[in-house]
């Protein structure tokens, strides 16, 4: 079901739940793994307008790969991002490039790691499809703004997408965030919305969190949020 409501403008009035367009990672959804057919019955309960298909590791990128290119496929989503894998790959960057780059049109952006990227300008092909993650405060690099600052310098069609819970492990005062914006608004291309436990892992965003992170997401309204773990019920 598609979010049609307005965005609040105070704290504490639902402002993630309010925003359009919103819809949700299949990341979340480990059970069902791979399983792209019910991964996007399960995203459309969410919206259908916005979707982030999530292949984290290499063997889900293929078969991923191998779904969306099935003669007649068509997806409802306006807004159709893809994660990249992070783990477990196998194949040599410039092949898996490749894979990226033949993935159908109606793919509106990919998602990177830039901690995994070894050869920065084999991924100059990706052009306006590459978007770029800031990362969490298990990698690194690519956590601030300094630290992409070289990546998006080689790579100036990429666009960005900043997660929120990543940069709260790193500076909890978010203050990290408006410094990404600052730098890299421009380029941002969908906005990644959770909070995260001691160890870095998405978990549902929790009020404190969805207040805590009002004023970035306030400047944010523009591109679609997409969700790395279910909203709880308030």
């Amino acid at each position: 079901m598609a979010s049609t409501l307005s965005v609040p403008t105070r704290a504490g009035d639902r402002l993630v739940a309010g925003h359009h367009p919103l819809g949700t990672s299949t990341g979340h959804l480990t059970e069902l793994r791979g399983h792209w057919d019910l991964l996007v019955t399960r995203a459309l309960g969410v919206s259908s307008i916005v979707v982030e298909l999530a292949a984290l590791s290499e063997p889900e990128f293929l078969t991923l790969c191998d779904w969306l290119s099935e003669s007649g496929r068509e997806l409802p989503f306006r807004y159709l991002s893809v994660h990249a894998p992070s783990k477990h790959r196998q194949l040599p960057e410039a092949e898996l490039v490749e894979r990226i780059a033949a993935l159908p049109r109606t793919v509106d952006a990919v998602v990177v790691h830039p901690e995994t990227i070894e050869r920065v300008e084999r991924y100059e092909a990706l052009g306006w499809r590459l978007v770029l993650e800031n990362m969490d405060a298990r990698k690194p690099d690519a956590r601030t703004a300094a630290e992409l600052e070289p990546y998006f310098d080689a790579l100036p069609e990429a666009g960005f997408v900043l997660d929120v819970a990543h940069v709260a492990s790193i500076d909890p005062t978010m203050a990290e965030a408006d410094r990404l914006l600052d730098a890299f608004g421009e380029r941002l291309r969908h906005v990644h919305v959770s909070s995260v436990d001691p160890d870095c892992h998405h978990v549902p965003l929790t009020a404190q969190d969805e207040e805590r992170f009002a004023p970035v997401l306030g400047r944010c309204r523009d591109v679609p949020w997409v969700l790395e773990a279910p909203l709880p019920p308030r």
